[in-house]
């Protein structure tokens, strides 16, 4: 393991892991973004980098379920991405390369506003978020 990665940043490998997880989100294809992600996310048991993609796994389901009118669903799991979200926070797992190429201030900052029982109107804006578009990166 590389001396960056022993501690579980999230760097250009990762990246270029979640590409296609995040292409499905962007067209709201929410189901199959966590089943893109899930395999890469079990890969890296160990490295707390992969509590990025849980997280956004975590958004994704939550955004079925915000799709079906399950509001129960959609709290109980953007709760438990908000909870992935303070461990990457407490972990210092996020990098400038979140940041660039991920829109990862805005995801967070998104999904860490959404208060504990929102009411379903809360998770509009989370779901009309749109990662940066990974057809634009330059690798």
């Amino acid at each position: 393991m590389s001396e960056e990665n022993k501690f579980g940043t999230f760097h250009k490998e990762h990246l270029l892991k979640v590409k296609g997880g995040l292409k499905l989100f962007n067209n709201e294809m929410f189901w199959e973004c966590h089943e893109e992600l899930e395999d890469p996310w079990m890969e890296y048991q160990g490295d707390n980098a992969r509590l990025v993609y849980w997280a956004i796994i975590q958004v994704a389901t939550a955004l079925v379920h915000y799709r079906d009118g399950n509001l129960a669903g959609t709290q109980g799991m953007i709760a438990k991405a908000q909870d992935k979200i303070r461990q990457i926070e407490k972990k210092k797992v996020e990098t400038d390369i979140m940041m660039r190429f991920l829109s990862w201030k805005r995801f967070r900052d998104l999904v860490m506003e959404i208060p504990e029982n929102a009411p379903i109107e809360n998770f509009e804006k989370i779901y009309k978020f749109k990662f940066s578009n990974p057809d634009k990166w330059p690798f």
